[in-house]
């Protein structure tokens, strides 16, 4: 432009000021539409606004992972500064992230939704036994708040668990004969037993988890991961979703929905992409019949070319995210086959992984994927697996569940070690909360349930910066309050992000006049005792 406005320029959140409004509206109320000198400036300020969403929103936002790739890796044709603590290859992401050197490049989320019990895992309570069908004392319960499903029961009788402990690995950590596998593996993970939480249901709970706040509608932690740190590979996306079947008839399963995988206020395009079991791995990937590639090809320039005209006279960045996404979805194409193509694999692999990984869309095969995508470059992988509500029936759908995961844990864990990828592969085993030592329902020496418990409960982390081979947090004899080290699910937010080299104060993002991150307004610390 060869001529500025100062007054009628938007600030660095794109507001006008008070005086600029006044001449706006002094113009329209006086003369007819362009009659008006200031509508020439008014007109000037639109483009102006424009740009400025395009060149303050874009090189962060949609120009991270898209821009980066239309342009050879340079934002608008300029080399941006060199971090030394990024990925030589790296495609997109924020310059400025990492922020010091990170261990882990990717990481691998097993959610267990629903929730499985501490008491039956890793939390051992020998104590309990002796008090069987007894009254969980007030002083213990302090008047936590209840769910509605016990809520109205007029006892809170002990159930201690059924199923027995041993100690194992050079930490003497306490696992249930229900993980015989993980059991074997302790001293290649980190064990928290300290963990509590805000939520005491499981949408608010599993989305609190998953995005740092209870209420949908802000992006998850590998939509926050692939902005900052964009990706590893052009062909296929940083942020990918996988839904693992379960097999019990009996288990309650929770509803998820994509809004755990949101971007949230981001760009879309760093929403996590679906990977299915059956079908087409990803929807709408394959060419329609009788659409050969040369035409797909010259439908996608043709489309992009009217996208950009769009961006050119709207400003929407969403614009360019669109084109990336279709770009991004013909390259998947050729990716996506060869990544989901598991004939290659040794028998070896389908013997570690155990019996169900041969079966599409089983937990099993599931993580084999996730470490195919690891292997792949993949940023964030998300793999959801439901069943684990046990409010009844706990012996018996809690066995199948443990089965059910147990060895191919066991058998990610080993496979990235073997491969050299575990010290840069962060793995999470996690539910949303924890379980109640009192029983829900009717209780026998054989049977029982457990409600939800947001103040105590357990998860593991392994590889990617965290220190192996420690118990970390301890809990009452009733596993019900924490007695020591005690971790939130934003310290927990914190701590990862540590493992990416990302300070979790620093990475924020711009959105409706506040600075937003991961963790909140609320305080929360990295736990440095869990880091190697």
């Amino acid at each position: 432009m060869s001529r500025r406005h100062p007054l009628l320029q938007p600030d660095d959140e794109g507001h006008y000021a008070e005086r600029a409004h006044a001449l706006d509206h002094d113009s329209h109320r006086r003369l007819r539409a362009g009659r008006h000198p200031i509508d020439a400036i008014a007109r000037e300020m639109a483009v102006e606004e424009s740009r400025r969403r395009f060149f303050g929103r874009g090189a962060q936002g949609i120009g991270a992972l898209a821009l980066a790739h239309l342009l050879d890796g340079s934002a608008f044709g300029q080399a941006a500064p060199v971090n030394p603590f990024a990925e030589p290859k790296r495609i997109g992401g924020l310059p400025e992230l990492p922020h010091f050197a990170p261990k882990a490049k990717r990481c691998i989320y097993l959610h267990l939704v629903g929730a499985p019990p501490q008491i039956e895992t890793f939390d051992y309570k020998p104590k309990l036994q002796s008090l069987f069908d007894t009254d969980l004392p007030e002083s213990i319960r302090q008047g936590q708040r209840l769910t509605t499903m016990t809520s109205g029961q007029t006892r809170f009788p002990i159930a201690p668990s059924i199923f027995k402990f041993a100690q194992h690995g050079k930490s003497g950590a306490w696992v249930s004969e229900l993980l015989p596998y993980t059991a074997k593996m302790v001293d290649d993970i980190a064990i928290i037993r300290s963990m509590h939480t805000d939520a005491i249901n499981h949408e608010p709970a599993i989305t609190f988890f998953q995005t740092g706040f209870m209420i949908a509608g802000r992006p998850c932690i590998g939509s926050w991961m692939s902005y900052g740190l964009g990706t590893m590979n052009a062909n296929l996306p940083a942020f990918v979703v996988l839904q693992a079947k379960h097999k019990h008839p009996k288990a309650n399963v929770q509803a998820i929905s994509a809004r755990l995988w949101s971007a949230g206020f981001l760009s879309g395009e760093y929403s996590g992409v679906g990977l299915r079991s059956s079908g087409d791995p990803v929807l709408f990937i394959s060419n329609p019949e009788g659409v050969p590639p040369e035409m797909r090809r010259r439908m996608l320039d043709g489309l992009g070319k009217m996208n950009e005209l769009n961006f050119q006279q709207f400003g929407d960045p969403e614009t360019r995210t669109r084109i990336a996404q279709y770009e991004m979805a013909y390259r998947m194409q050729s990716s996506v086959p060869e990544l989901t193509d598991l004939s290659k694999e040794p028998e070896s692999v389908w013997e570690n992984y155990g019996p169900d990984s041969r079966e599409p869309g089983s937990f099993a095969n599931s993580v084999l994927m996730a470490r195919r995508l690891a292997e792949r470059g993949v940023r964030f992988i998300q793999l959801y697996h439901r069943g684990w509500d046990v409010h009844g029936n706990l012996p018996e759908v809690l066995a199948s569940q443990c089965k059910e995961i147990d060895q191919p844990c066991y058998a990610l864990v080993q496979d990235l070690k073997q491969r050299g990828m575990l010290d840069d592969t962060l793995v999470i085993l996690a539910g949303e909360f924890g379980r109640t030592v009192y029983c829900q329902g009717r209780l026998t020496p054989t049977d029982y349930g457990r409600d939800h418990h947001p103040r105590a409960f357990s998860l593991w982390m392994a590889g990617g910066g965290i220190k192996p081979g420690i118990v970390h947090g301890e809990t009452d004899d009733f596993s019900y309050n924490i007695t020591k080290d005690p971790v939130h699910v934003r310290d927990f937010h914190a701590t990862l992000m540590q493992c990416f080299g990302i300070h979790h104060e620093r990475f924020t993002y711009k959105y409706q006049g506040l600075a937003m991150k991961l963790t909140g307004t609320d305080p929360s610390k990295v736990v440095k005792a869990l880091l190697a």
